[in-house]
């Protein structure tokens, strides 16, 4: 069940509940792949390190790590020595970015320089083994994350697709597949791991700022949440997960719809006007994206759609230099 040079004594039930999960997904990182895991040093992404460390002879893994110094605190620069000496001490490649702090002011602007980073070391790494293999990077979202996001879309009035589960795999580029393996665990669980295991952890002072959202939602209002209602956050990840479905089984009958409202010449706009203002809205933004990666509010959708159910004729401007037409029959697309 486990590698010969783990002992029984440090293969422990996570180790167990992950090679089972690796095992029953084959596709979601394939036996011989590339891996580079993005690890800043604290409890998720060190219990990841170390889960994925152990069981990668197992899979005949190649893995590297990354390393993000945001300077957002001034023991940043000393972390990220302490975790590059601790990686080369288990003779794994470890590759780092210094960010300018003035252009990661938000945690959106921080997220987005990782993930940019993240692929330029990916694109590196593909054509320094030259193999006509993907790669896979590995972030240590657990599904307090995922609970925690919930929250923070719900806040801000997502949709069904915001409310869903954090992915636990997706492209990102070519060759290049985003993997969140450790979302069957809680945080409480990585640090449980941690501490069992003696892993060292470099925790980011700033993760205690409250002037961060998140930081807001983890230290103060799930805690809350759990004082009221013991056990929430399981509630919500599985509220999340049953909005995940819920959001697949309609993208599939929305596209049905679609395809049966549409032919050679366009959308038939009887068959569109004979159905609910929210199926409107959902045919009539898979027919923008046909032209379109711009993403349009619902309140955009819903003013088009009313548009084309009271008028027998009309069209409404979109950004590129087009606009959607329609007449009594049919919905199309022009250019401006």
């Amino acid at each position: 069940m486990f590698d010969k040079n783990l002992t029984q004594k440090n293969w422990l039930s996570w180790h167990h509940l992950l090679h089972k999960e690796f095992l029953s997904k084959k596709t979601l990182i394939p036996k011989g792949s590339n891996i580079l895991i993005s690890v800043s040093g604290g409890q998720d992404s060190m219990a990841l390190l170390t889960l994925i460390y152990d069981l990668k002879k197992l899979h005949n893994w190649s893995i590297s790590v990354w390393h993000g110094d945001h300077q957002w605190h001034k023991k940043s620069s000393l972390y990220a020595l302490e975790l590059k000496s601790y990686c080369e001490g288990k003779n794994v490649p470890f590759y780092f970015d210094k960010a300018d702090k003035e252009n990661i002011l938000t945690e959106e602007k921080a997220r987005e320089w990782r993930y940019q980073k993240l692929c330029e070391i990916a694109k590196t790494l593909l054509k320094k083994k030259q193999q006509n293999k993907n790669i896979y990077l590995l972030t240590g979202h657990t599904s307090t994350d995922n609970a925690e996001t919930f929250i923070l879309n719900l806040s801000r009035g997502s949709n069904f697709a915001g409310l869903s589960n954090i992915e636990n795999k997706r492209l990102l580029e070519n060759q290049i597949f985003l993997i969140r393996p450790i979302l069957i665990f809680s945080r409480e669980e990585t640090k449980r791991f941690c501490n069992e295991m003696n892993i060292p952890v470099w925790e980011d002072p700033t993760n205690s700022d409250l002037k961060l959202k998140r930081n807001l939602v983890r230290k103060k209002i799930i805690p809350t949440l759990e004082v009221i209602y013991p056990g929430c956050s399981e509630r919500i990840n599985n509220f999340s997960q049953k909005m995940s479905n819920y959001n697949n089984e309609r993208n599939d009958l929305s596209e049905l719809a679609y395809l049966y409202c549409r032919d050679v010449n366009g959308i038939k706009r009887n068959l569109l006007n004979s159905m609910c203002i929210e199926a409107r809205c959902t045919i009539l933004n898979r027919f923008l994206k046909e032209i379109s990666k711009k993403q349009y509010s619902s309140q955009n959708l819903a003013k088009i759609a009313n548009s084309i159910f009271e008028k027998n004729k009309g069209q409404v401007s979109l950004q590129e230099f087009l606009k959607i037409v329609w007449d009594k029959n049919y919905i199309n697309f022009e250019k401006s």
